[in-house]
């Protein structure tokens, strides 16, 4: 015989254990992941920026978007990754810095620097997505 309390324990036992299974979420990706996914995005669109028709402030704008993705991933990963989110802080500023000079007051030396600065802003996040790919594939 089947007690009806002893079925009715049981049933919220397992209720209870499958909301806490549910709770801890699907996946076993840190936080950051999504974030570095989104850096990464908004790095891929900079090459697409046209420049010619947007102008300086074009560009400007898709910086200040990477940038603030950027911050994003940094504060959710520097605590794992404290020395590739400074490499990508520093080298996202140093763009930023230098868009901001090119569109403010354009010379022809500031619009030099900034392809060698969007490569190291590739370059450091590449190496933050290798130091990340393993915790988020």
């Amino acid at each position: 015989m089947v007690r009806p309390h002893r079925t009715a324990e049981t049933l919220a036992a397992i209720v209870l254990c499958g909301a806490a299974v549910a709770a801890c979420g699907g996946s076993s990706k840190p936080s950051y992941c999504s974030a570095v996914s989104n850096l990464e995005s908004s790095i891929k669109a900079l090459p697409s920026t046209n420049v010619v028709a947007t102008g300086l402030n074009g560009l400007k704008s898709a910086v200040a978007k990477v940038q603030s993705d950027a911050q994003t991933a940094i504060n959710a990963a520097k605590s794992d990754f404290p020395t590739e989110t400074t490499a990508v802080k520093n080298s996202i500023d140093g763009l930023s810095t230098t868009v901001k000079q090119a569109a403010s007051s354009p010379t022809p030396a500031t619009i030099a620097q900034i392809p060698g600065e969007v490569s190291a802003v590739v370059s450091a996040v590449n190496s933050f997505q290798s130091a990340t790919k393993s915790k988020c594939s």
